[in-house]
């Protein structure tokens, strides 16, 4: 059967990746990718959005006149936000709302209005900064590692879980995605709405446009790449913090039987990240980017923590796993030689970009 589905940001990263992959797979599915471009290198999608016949729609969540257009929508994905910690900390506050907070609400009355299901793509970021930073942690050869013995309960060695504590401070950002996660659970219980929340940690791969507040790991590829220069923020300046991270591709596979199985996962907030399995810290990516690109560059270390930082975070995935089965399956060697090979191949156009 048919479906007709909605992807907010749907010429970023992540949104173009659900969307090609959908109508590739399902080719008699109707994939509308909505748009703002108001981030640089998103309008190197749509040209691939084209050739893939997903039907691009320039507009923004935020104007909530945008989204009327459509006639029939069975899933909305909403994959748009300005996604940097440091946004409202360094810049007013009301965009970073407008956009994360305002939008996703124009987004759920869209949903309640065609009766469809809504699939919302959070962040990690919201759990809260200061919890994260007092976990006992051990300090080895190229990494920071998470113990597990811990004073905070939904934490160990393989990362946090569901239930770890929510009071304190998160950045704008991660406040932002908490309050849309606490208003599409009203939808959810007092509107009806199927809903679904994926708190995602780094994602990365092909077409990311990696920046220093936001795609750490395409960042990092890029400078060692195109010979620019990189530095150990924080926490001693040895390049010792650590994330876990997913291959958009993985995401894509979680999305996929989300959308096949709405009633397994409605209602469900969900962590969804590469885990301890899939993690790297800034040392170990250097070294796996030397590898693969042939180039050695500077990197300075810079002792001075960054505002909004954390020393590690990894998600513990157990309870999506024991509801799907669903496993990040691309290993960090394979999303770096992955986004590697796209560069190459994209040399020109991301020079400018990404250099």
């Amino acid at each position: 059967m048919s479906k007709h589905i909605l992807i907010t940001g749907g010429a970023g990263f992540v949104g173009s990746t659900l969307a090609i992959g959908l109508k590739k797979k399902y080719p008699l599915y109707t994939v509308y990718a909505f748009d703002s471009l108001k981030r640089r290198g998103s309008e190197l999608n749509i040209s691939r959005l084209k050739n893939a016949e997903v039907e691009f729609i320039h507009g923004d969540i935020r104007n909530a006149e945008d989204l009327q257009a459509f006639k029939h929508i069975d899933i909305i994905i909403d994959a748009s936000a300005d996604p940097s910690v440091l946004s409202g900390i360094q810049s007013p506050v009301y965009p970073l709302i407008n956009a994360n907070l305002f939008g996703t609400i124009n987004c759920m009355e869209l949903a309640q209005k065609h009766n469809a299901a809504f699939i919302f793509l959070s962040t990690s970021r919201i759990y809260p900064i200061k919890n994260l930073e007092s976990a006992n942690f051990e300090e080895l050869e190229t990494r920071f590692e998470w113990t597990d013995k811990q004073t905070l309960r939904g934490i160990s060695s393989k990362g946090v879980t569901e239930d770890f504590p929510l009071e304190g401070s998160r950045s704008f950002y991660g406040a932002t995605k908490l309050a849309s996660e606490l208003m599409i659970t009203e939808y959810n219980e007092l509107k009806g709405l199927k809903t679904i929340i994926n708190r995602c940690g780094v994602i990365s791969g092909p077409w990311q446009m990696g920046k220093i507040d936001q795609g750490v790991l395409v960042l990092w590829l890029a400078r060692h790449y195109f010979k620019g220069e990189l530095a150990y923020i924080g926490y001693g300046g040895t390049g010792k913090q650590m994330r876990d991270v997913m291959h958009a591709e993985d995401l894509f596979d979680l999305i996929d039987h989300q959308i096949h199985n709405l009633d397994l996962y409605n209602g469900k907030t969900l962590n969804a990240g590469g885990g301890l399995k899939i993690s790297f810290s800034l040392q170990e990516l250097t070294r796996l980017c030397e590898e693969v690109t042939g180039n050695k560059i500077s990197i300075k270390p810079v002792t001075e923590n960054r505002v909004a930082d954390v020393r590690i975070y990894v998600s513990d995935c157990a309870k999506l796993e024991s509801l799907s089965r669903w496993q990040p399956k691309r290993s960090m060697q394979t999303l770096v030689t992955d986004t590697f090979e796209w560069m190459k191949k994209h040399e020109q156009d991301l020079k400018n970009i990404l250099s």
